[in-house]
């Protein structure tokens, strides 16, 4: 009995020594408009020293913070004791020693001064205690734990292009998802016709459909040289004809008048069919080369379209080349007519180009709402919805886009950025932080999306951070048995 009991004691004193080892930590996190703060802290206990390793990430881009000074204050009461750090143990990491000298609650105050300016983090309800195993037993009663946690830690995350959001309840209206056509608008697509009848000859073999030109560039030349009527070389000659002939009248006429034998009326009237001899003389020399017509572009852009082959014959007046600068374009949408009591309502919109990612809003083109009809046509049931934009992604004229169209109502919901969802045999994930480094796995039910945001009807609740960028590569992290929370810190 005595070797039992002795051999359950020092069972007892083992477990009760294992259980109690200090080695709990403190997990901290906080943000301000500016930063993301995540610390760990060795449990706060009157008299002895507690290691703060600190974790400082840019909120814009979710990036280390390279360089700056950082000061932390702990405040109990009136009380208060500092230290200031004039650069990161490595980037983004600053190791901070403190002992605190009063027990109580009170704050972590984390003032930052870099070259662009200061900033403030807070950090409440820090306690600091009297007895050391109290403190310890209140940092392990605190300690964030999920069985279906993920660990991505703050060194990983600054590698990749990594972000959280806040979710937070915003209005978010009726969407109408469509497909929809590009078209040139009105003014910014020229067509150049032939000037004459003739044949029509390419400045060069290279205007062909995308080739860029400038305004002012000539394009093609018409050659009516060989034709029987309206030859441009024998119109050519009649008009220098013409212009030379009411020149001298019109020169002999003002020698005339300074003598009074021909009339004012006579010298105006010369002087009229000098004029309009001479402009068009000018006319065609401009324009007249070799024997031929020459055509230029009124606008710079690129070739859209080729209307006659080279060599053909054009008429006067028949288009030939298609000049577009791509520079503002119509997006035309054709609704179903249940839409047609919201199109009034019809606030912004969305842009997705097919076969792509790429997702702009309306307010990113520089767009607005141009028109919608009214009415449907007999031959066509469907409701016109035409937006203009300008084109600064590269949208081409003729090409389809997918459209959310975005109306405005009283409506408010969860909504999250599409990059948050994750997709599993048809079932909708999120990963909802728990700690900077911990996230947990969710099932989510989400709504309607605007292309670019979606609504979550359950699984996450308001004021959650979900992971908005880099959700596949914490998916993966957890997919490979975890990783060590502490991989990569510095101690």
């Amino acid at each position: 009995m005595l070797i039992v009991f002795a051999v359950m004691g020092c069972n007892h004193k083992h477990s009760h020594e294992h259980n109690h080892a200090h080695n709990e930590s403190l997990q901290l996190s906080a943000y301000n408009a500016d930063f993301e703060l995540f610390a760990e802290a060795t449990p706060f206990v009157v008299g002895e020293t507690s290691e703060i390793l600190a974790h400082f990430s840019h909120l814009e881009n979710f990036k280390p913070l390279a360089e700056g000074t950082v000061t932390v204050s702990m405040i109990i009461g009136t009380d208060g004791i500092r230290q200031t750090l004039e650069q990161p143990t490595q980037a983004g990491i600053y190791h901070f020693s403190l002992q605190p000298k009063t027990a109580g609650t009170g704050k972590l105050v984390f003032d930052i001064k870099t070259s662009k300016g200061t900033s403030q983090i807070v950090v409440p309800n820090i306690t600091v205690y009297d007895d050391e195993h109290e403190a310890h037993e209140a940092a392990a009663e605190a300690a964030v734990t999920s069985s279906n946690g993920a660990t991505f830690t703050k060194e990983q995350s600054w590698k990749v292009d990594f972000a959280t959001t806040e979710v937070r309840r915003q209005p978010f209206g009726q969407i109408i998802r469509t497909t929809a056509q590009i078209q040139p608008s009105q003014g910014d697509e020229r067509t150049i016709p032939a000037k004459a009848s003739g044949i029509v000859s390419f400045a060069n073999n290279n205007v062909i459909e995308g080739t860029a030109v400038s305004a002012g560039q000539s394009l093609f030349f018409i050659d009516g040289s060989g034709m029987a009527d309206n030859n441009l070389s024998v119109r050519y000659a009649e008009v220098e004809s013409e212009y030379n002939r009411a020149k001298t009248e019109y020169e002999r006429k003002q020698e005339l008048a300074k003598v009074n034998i021909v009339s004012q009326s006579d010298l105006l009237k010369a002087k009229t069919d000098f004029t309009n001899a001479e402009a068009a003389y000018n006319n065609l020399r401009n324009n007249f080369t070799a024997g031929k017509q020459s055509i230029s572009s009124p606008i710079s852009g690129f070739v859209t379209r080729v209307l006659v082959r080279n060599g053909e014959y054009a008429e006067a007046g028949q288009p030939v080349l298609v000049v577009s600068q791509n520079r503002d374009l119509l997006i035309k949408a054709e609704l179903q007519t249940k839409y047609s009591a919201v199109l009034g309502n019809i606030v912004s919109a969305n842009i997705r180009q097919m076969n792509s990612n790429n997702t702009f809003t309306l307010e990113e083109l520089g767009g607005r709402v141009l028109s919608y009809g009214k009415s449907a046509d007999i031959n066509n049931p469907l409701i016109p919805v035409v937006f203009q934009v300008n084109n600064k992604a590269g949208l081409l004229a003729g090409s389809f886009v997918e459209m959310f169209i975005k109306t405005k109502n009283d409506k408010q919901a969860l909504v999250v950025p599409n990059e948050a969802i994750i997709e599993e045999m048809g079932n909708y994930f999120a990963y909802v932080q728990l700690t900077p480094e911990l996230f947990e796995k969710r099932p989510i039910q989400k709504g309607a999306t605007d292309g670019i945001s979606t609504e979550i009807t359950e699984g996450i609740a308001e004021g959650e951070r979900v992971v908005s960028k880099g959700a596949m590569l914490v998916k993966l992290a957890q997919s490979s048995g975890g990783l060590d929370a502490h991989a990569g810190h510095v101690h």
